[in-house]
């Protein structure tokens, strides 16, 4: 009889103080650090961003497509003195939509123990207010 596999989550935290207020920080290889040190062979990997004005997304990793994400978000999402969340005191309002439009999380799977990403894909940390501590959790589950 050939005994069966147990489920295992394993939690990791990666923390972020970035120099601007707008940042895209390519996380993959902290991730796939993450599920080596693991050792799962088979499962998902979640890595959602724990601030509501940051964000994690996949895509290539090209420097022009990353300027081209920054300037779509600042087209749709402008920063802008009238956005009624600012009368709260908080300066913030175009952060908290861009969070929305690139997303807070992403779910990848894990095969053969590695990440199982496309050919070009790449995980993204997004920081659209920084210049504080934030952080992003990775929940990894499989076995």
């Amino acid at each position: 009889m050939k005994p069966t596999a147990t489920m295992r989550a394993e939690t990791k935290y990666l923390w972020f103080n970035t120099k601007t207020r707008r940042e895209y920080i390519r996380i993959t290889d902290q991730i796939a650090a993450f599920i080596s040190e693991c050792g799962l062979q088979d499962g998902m990997l979640l890595a959602s961003a724990m601030h509501i004005t940051a964000g994690v997304y996949i895509n290539d990793w090209e420097e022009g497509l990353i300027q081209d994400i920054d300037a779509w978000l600042e087209r749709l999402a402008p920063v802008n003195p009238h956005y009624k969340h600012h009368n709260t005191g908080e300066d913030n309002g175009d952060a908290h939509l861009k969070r929305l439009l690139i997303n807070h999380q992403v779910i990848v799977p894990i095969t053969d123990g590695k990440l199982d990403l496309g050919p070009w894909e790449q995980i993204f940390y997004a920081e659209f207010d920084g210049k504080r501590e934030k952080r992003v959790i990775l929940k990894a589950l499989g076995m």
